[in-house]
């Protein structure tokens, strides 16, 4: 078994939205939205990686590097900050450190480039991904806000950060 960690092409990234639209029909025109959205982002305000298992993508997460496209952005990106987002690794491999490889992999990454802090945003009632923010690193609070996904439901997210 092979796994290795890259940054996404915007062919790949688009290619895994229509993976992620094939698996989720309850909310498929909130994910057609996201895809298109991404599709118009220009080049230099996001990084995505993958985690690729044997040449399947099985985990991803998304830098934000800009305030561009980002929701409540104020506290949570700047030139020395990248908002992460996005965080996915499928049901067959959580809990198996794909994920924590491939999340040091974007740190050193987002380092390189010259980031001292990231941040991150999480629904209150998720304390599974509390918990695992938490052992990341992510332990100062920042602030709470409404997020609103493209159907217009509000979300209640709370943001942490930790530095790199």
């Amino acid at each position: 078994m092979s796994y290795i960690c890259k940054i996404a092409t915007k062919e790949e990234m688009l290619k895994q939205f229509d993976y992620e639209i094939s698996i989720h029909p309850e909310s498929r025109s909130n994910w057609e939205t996201w895809k298109e959205e991404a599709s118009l982002i220009p080049e230099g305000h996001r990084v995505t990686y993958f985690g690729v298992l044997d040449g399947e993508v099985i985990s991803e997460a998304t830098a934000a590097i800009t305030e561009y496209t980002i929701q409540n952005a104020d506290m949570l990106v700047d030139s020395d900050t990248a908002y992460l987002f996005a965080f996915r690794t499928k049901k067959a491999y959580q809990g198996k450190g794909y994920f924590g490889i491939l999340f040091r992999f974007m740190l050193d990454d987002l380092k390189k480039r010259g980031y001292k802090r990231v941040t991150i945003g999480v629904e209150p009632e998720e304390l599974r991904n509390k918990a695992i923010y938490a052992h990341f690193g992510f332990n100062e609070y920042i602030k709470s806000a409404i997020e609103y996904e493209p159907d217009g439901r509000g979300v209640e997210v709370e943001f942490y950060s930790r530095e790199l």
